[in-house]
């Protein structure tokens, strides 16, 4: 099956911009903490995807119905409320590691947090690591 073309792409705008435009600076912080931790665990840089999303790496994804596009291998954005982790695996497989997360809420291939504070780096870390292990 032919691969998938997205509105949703990396472009070339500036991630420190992006993030600098961010009105809260809780949210700020904890973008910049997101880009280091996830910068040294994909081992690469980030990229705005689209224009909000800060993606590391890149990837092929397959759906079971063999659909295939190109994507980002973890990311995040600061949405209105919550962040939004991209993670390319489904966090509701991790069930162990979510009870030890701290406060947060799952969608497929999503995990939502409101602050870093909410959570538990280690166990967000671990959940990070296994979107590498696909």
């Amino acid at each position: 099956m032919a691969k998938v073309d997205l509105k949703t792409k990396e472009t070339g705008h500036s991630v420190e911009d992006y993030i600098a435009g961010i009105p809260d600076e809780e949210v700020r912080r904890d973008c910049r903490e997101l880009i280091t931790l996830m910068g040294r665990m994909i081992q690469a840089p980030p990229k705005l995807w689209g224009g909000s999303i800060i993606g590391f790496g890149n990837t092929t994804l397959t759906y079971a119905s063999g659909r295939e596009l190109d994507w980002m291998q973890c990311g995040f954005s600061p949405r209105k409320g919550k962040l939004s982790l991209y993670l390319t695996c489904d966090p509701a497989h991790h069930g162990e590691l979510l009870a030890k997360l701290g406060k947060h809420s799952t969608g497929k291939s999503c995990l939502y947090i409101k602050r870093l504070a909410d959570v538990d780096r280690k166990v967000l870390e671990k959940l990070v690591a296994a979107g590498m292990e696909k």
